[in-house]
């Protein structure tokens, strides 16, 4: 293994922990960040989204139940769970190219009331800006408990 590849999968892991440390807190716009100007994130089977303004404005329409605390000085603004935990395992790299990565993951998410949702990511990911960003990220949901909070509310 070349020294490059090296650098390139340790910004590649930085990248998928930024992504799920963004959404564990509802930054939308760090998340987004996490991928190119024109990429994609893709539901598998539900619904795409390309760009980072269509990615916050998609992940806008997914809303929880439980009633957020205001900050102090400031009005709630969307309803969610007190805490939300994605955790991701066995990332493997399948492709390596300076140009392109590929990557697959497991992941599962955690909330107040235990296991919520659980299912895979294929990436794809790019060198932009300085770093590694998702030129295209499908999420596959194997799995979500009745009444979870993070169904899509349209």
């Amino acid at each position: 293994m070349e020294h490059w590849e090296l650098i390139a999968r340790e910004q590649v892991r930085d990248t998928v922990a930024a992504y799920n440390h963004s959404g564990d807190r509802f930054l939308l716009d760090e998340l987004a960040a996490c991928f190119t100007v024109d990429g994609v994130l893709e539901s598998k089977g539900d619904w795409a989204a390309r760009g980072r303004a269509e990615i916050v404005r998609t992940l806008s329409g997914v809303r929880a139940t439980e009633p957020v605390a205001a900050a102090a000085g400031a009005a709630a603004d969307a309803r969610r769970p007190s805490f939300v935990r994605h955790f991701l395992t066995n990332l493997r790299f399948e492709e390596v190219t300076p140009e392109r990565i590929r990557t697959s993951a497991y992941f599962a998410v955690l909330t107040a009331a235990g296991l919520d949702h659980w299912g895979r990511y294929r990436d794809v990911l790019v060198p932009a800006e300085g770093r590694w960003l998702f030129a295209h990220r499908v999420v596959r949901t194997d799995a979500m408990v009745p009444d979870s909070p993070f169904q899509r509310r349209d």
